[in-house]
């Protein structure tokens, strides 16, 4: 099941900068593991913004909520989900 998923990222600005440094890296290690694993296919980042749009291929929605939960950065969050379906006219899917 594919999902089309914009994050919007609210770090605390009194947040100490090594404990922000620190989120910050253990956020980049874990989305890099789930691109790896072909669960997060597609990230772009949102030009002038803390904000990407990506795209995750996973089983159920209990598993793309289980992973967007284990982002370090969630509680600074604000997540939108799309489900996404095959268009008719994708030239791909035939």
């Amino acid at each position: 099941m594919y999902f089309h998923v914009r994050m919007d990222v609210a770090i605390p600005p009194e947040l100490d900068p090594r404990q922000r440094d620190e989120l910050v890296a253990r956020e980049k290690k874990y989305s890099q593991e789930l691109q790896r694993a072909g669960k997060w296919p597609h990230i772009w980042r949102i030009v002038g913004e803390y904000a990407n749009f990506s795209v995750f291929d996973v089983e159920s929605t209990d598993e793309l909520h289980t992973l967007l939960s284990g982002l370090p950065l969630f509680p600074h969050m604000k997540i939108h989900v799309t489900p996404l379906a095959t268009h008719p006219s994708d030239i791909a899917a035939h």
